[in-house]
């Protein structure tokens, strides 16, 4: 992997289209870190997301992601980051990400991403009915994901092809830099 730039690769995209699954390979191709926007808040803040919507709001916890990506993408380590769903909504966000690393939207049909986030509840921006919820925040979000230097439909494509589109792109960005 010698020919690939250092820097960042950042994962952007709606949840379930599968950030989390396809960072922590595309570490380990790369023999890179790898980390989470929202795993980092709740390190910072010592509590679940969950808890910080319920306690705090969601606008505390758009402040605290904004400080933690800020801090991801600005330090020096070459690193693989998946974002939350909604770090994409800030202005202030999109423009770090693409400053400081090669940006990837993951997309995935609808009823796929119902599949994949039904049955968890450590989503809370899905309380209620999951379907009308996915939909209606998809809706909501049309366009948020469409700054990204790639976008890959997660759809029918299993982890490791995901990772060596990613790659493979990646590899051809650079060389056009």
């Amino acid at each position: 992997m010698s020919a690939l730039p250092h820097g960042k690769l950042v994962l952007v995209g709606f949840m379930g289209t599968g950030k989390s699954s396809v960072s922590r390979l595309l570490a380990e191709k790369l023999a890179w870190d790898r980390t989470d926007s929202d795993e980092e808040v709740e390190r910072a803040e010592n509590r679940k997301i969950p808890d910080i919507f319920a306690q705090d709001g969601e606008q505390a916890f758009r402040d605290m992601e904004t400080k933690e990506l800020r801090k991801l993408l600005e330090s020096s380590q070459s690193l693989v980051v998946a974002t939350g769903g909604g770090a994409v909504l800030r202005e202030e966000n999109r423009s770090v990400m693409l400053e400081h690393g090669y940006v990837v939207a993951l997309t995935a049909h609808p009823e796929q991403i119902i599949a994949r986030v039904m049955q968890d509840e450590a989503r809370p921006l899905l309380q209620g009915d999951v379907r009308e919820r996915v939909y209606g925040l998809l809706e909501t979000r049309k366009g948020a994901y469409d700054f990204a230097h790639l976008s890959v439909d997660t759809t029918e494509l299993s982890v490791e092809e995901v990772v060596d589109l990613i790659v493979n792109a990646w590899k051809q960005h650079g060389a056009s830099q």
